[in-house]
């Protein structure tokens, strides 16, 4: 009895967490040993080391199909734009997974072993002499791609689950913690950046001086280190426990729905159907007015039988909001895949323009051509921490909005930068094609660009990773992820698609094709105007679609008590 009162003092307190997630025994999480940065740190950490890893063979994966497996430029684009979609459409499966079945931090242990199969397989291929090029190509093509495909599966699910799982550390319903988390994205993303600034500077600069071989090795042990150091946190993680196909309730929904079409909605939305708050650890939405038809799933038919209170016959009201929310998520993501269209120029014909531009930093160094991409990073870290530590405070009292501004409009700006930036990027191109001598153009030309879309990206895509993590119903966390990721995976596609049809379309009668084997007989500023003109009328098609859009809310109280037991309706105070 005397335990039990001084646990109730301790919850008053705010001691314990009070959302649906466990500590390592399986047991409630305390609040002071568990989560917030004392885990969230463990979690950065491992994500520092993969993205040094990824952008390590990234931004040199056009240089080395082009130089080392000797692919024309196109070919060589194509590839990269394949692998770059495999790799972010890879976590939609892996997220799927992690929410559904293995739990987030399975996944990562999981996909990190995969990961570093991947680096293993690519060191083998480029240190042993039976392997190499030279010896064989055929062999080492075959080898390489194996190593790089073992990287996206691993990718597939490391991603999704390790960023959700980083802002599960966070209680969404604990007023301090739920700032910090609006700050981890942010700060999760100078760790990413840093992770590429060392990938595309000392990691790119190994395989240039040192050889391809040794820098796998490199990338392999620390990536094998910070699987060790992730998993020495295990105490301190906040965990959450799977409960099957996250999209099988939604799928209920939509069929409740079409079964009870012929029934009329009643005028009192506080008649349709929804579980006491005190029985389930599960946060309840608000009833909104948006695509009413599915509202006909939380219908109560009564005399119906058990029939009609089954699963696939009658859903709850936060069933059906969360079936809203994904679909109402379908035109927010194809509205932004032309930014994904203008983020895979960076690591594509952004990196070969500096390739055949003037390198050299003074008289005894020349910078490798990937590591031009470290300018995107610098770009990214500056309006990250520009945005967390002076922009939003100054918002937040501006406009007394707990963001500054909302999700969708920062991701808004950074679409807006991209564009500019592909415009400045053809500027620059067509400035050294129309030049003397191309090649004596300093490569310090390129700062712009890469500087304009990091600044992009600091807002857009810290913008998806936010409203793709905290849009989608909770259970989903780790696939929303993966659908934010999907966003630069489907752009990448496409535009392996517009290259193909640009291609098509300019080489038709003869005529010289924008994309010769060789950048200084090819019209890539061309090709940069033509994103830019879809993006520019894509903005448009955007800015309609965000301003309409409802941002989800849930009925107050905490999860597990009564107090969330009032009006429905409560989006309409909201």
């Amino acid at each position: 009895m005397e335990k039990s009162l001084r646990v109730g003092v301790m919850e008053d307190r705010g001691d314990w967490v009070h959302d649906s997630s466990v500590d390592h025994r399986g047991r409630p999480p305390s609040r002071g040993a568990t989560g917030s940065w004392k885990a969230a740190m463990f979690i950065i950490l491992i994500e520092f080391s993969e993205r040094l890893s990824y952008f390590g063979i990234a931004t040199s994966l056009m240089l080395y199909l082009t130089k080392v497996l000797q692919e024309e430029m196109k070919v060589a684009a194509k590839n990269v734009n394949y692998w770059m979609s495999v790799t972010t459409l890879m976590p939609l499966l892996g997220g799927f997974l992690a929410d559904g079945y293995l739990g987030r931090f399975s996944t990562v242990v999981v996909s990190t072993v995969v990961y570093l199969l991947g680096l293993m397989v690519l060191a083998t291929a480029q240190l042993s002499p039976r392997l190499k090029p030279d010896h064989s190509l055929r062999l080492h093509e075959v080898l390489f791609f194996v190593g790089i495909y073992l990287v996206s599966v691993g990718t597939g699910g490391h991603k999704p689950a390790l960023e959700s799982f980083g802002a599960d550390q966070f209680d969404e319903s604990h007023p301090a913690e739920r700032v910090q988390k609006m700050s981890f994205f942010n700060w999760w993303n100078c760790a990413l950046c840093s992770g590429v600034l060392l990938g595309v500077t000392v990691i790119v600069y190994a395989q240039d001086r040192i050889g391809w071989g040794a820098a796998s090795v490199v990338l392999a042990a620390v990536m094998a280190a910070s699987l060790v150091v992730f998993l020495a946190g295990w105490r301190f993680y906040r965990y959450t426990v799977p409960e099957g196909s996250p999209l099988t309730p939604l799928l209920q929904a939509v069929v409740a729905a079409v079964r009870k079409r012929r029934l009329v909605l009643p005028a009192d939305a506080r008649e349709l159907y929804e579980v006491k708050p005190q029985n389930i650890k599960k946060r309840l939405l608000c009833h909104t007015h948006q695509l009413r038809f599915l509202d006909k799933a939380a219908i109560v038919e009564h005399g119906g039988g058990e029939d009609a209170a089954g699963p696939w016959r009658l859903a709850t009201v936060t069933q059906v909001e969360e079936t809203k929310l994904v679909l109402a998520m379908v035109p927010i993501w194809v509205a932004t895949l032309p930014f994904g269209m203008a983020a895979a120029q960076v690591s594509t014909f952004f990196i070969k323009q500096g390739s055949v531009m003037d390198r050299r930093m003074g008289p005894h160094f020349v910078l490798p051509p990937a590591s031009i991409f470290a300018l995107s990073a610098v770009g990214m870290i500056a309006t990250v921490a520009v945005y967390d530590k002076v922009l939003v405070p100054y918002l937040r009292r501006a406009t007394g909005g707990e963001r500054g501004i909302s999700i969708l409009r920062r991701v808004g700006i950074g679409m807006a930068f991209a564009i500019v930036a592909l415009a400045v990027a053809a500027v620059v191109e067509r400035r050294r094609q129309q030049s003397p001598a191309p090649a004596s153009m300093s490569v310090l030309w390129l700062v712009p660009q890469f500087l304009l879309m990091g600044v992009g990206d600091g807002f857009a895509l810290v913008g998806l990773q936010e409203y793709f993590y905290d849009q989608v119903p909770d259970n989903m966390r780790s696939l929303g992820i993966g659908l934010y990721l999907s966003v630069i995976g489907a752009g990448s596609f496409l535009s392996s698609l517009v290259i193909t049809a640009a291609d098509r379309a300019s080489s038709r009668g003869g005529r010289a094709s924008w994309f010769a084997k060789d950048l200084n007989h090819s019209r890539i500023d061309l090709f940069y105007w033509l994103l830019a003109c879809i993006g520019a009328v894509n903005l448009a098609f955007y800015a309609v679609v965000a301003t309409r859009y409802s941002y989800k809310t849930f009925r107050p109280g905490k999860v597990g008590d009564d107090k969330s037991a009032g009006d429905i309706e409560c989006a309409a105070a909201a």
